[in-house]
C-alpha cells in the first residue's frame, strides 16, 4: 500500500467518525446545551494549542 491509498483510507474513516462524533453532538445539545456548551469551549480552547503546536512543527526545518 502507498502512502496516497493509505491517505485515502485514513480520509475515509475519519469521515465515518466525523458523523458519529456529530450525532454525539446533537444528543449532547439536546439533553444538555448548557453543559454541552461548556465542555465544547473546553474542546475548542485545546484544539487551538493543538493547531499552534502543528504550526511550529511545520515550519521548523532543522529538526
Amino acid at each position: 500500500m502507498n502512502d496516497f491509498e493509505i491517505i485515502d483510507e485514513l480520509e475515509k474513516a475519519r469521515a465515518k467518525n466525523n458523523i458519529n462524533w456529530m450525532n454525539i453532538l446533537r444528543l449532547a445539545f439536546k439533553n444538555s446545551p448548557e453543559e454541552a456548551r461548556e465542555i465544547i469551549f473546553r474542546i475548542n480552547k485545546k484544539d487551538i494549542k493543538i493547531s499552534k503546536i502543528l504550526e511550529k512543527l511545520s515550519k521548523n526545518k532543522g529538526g
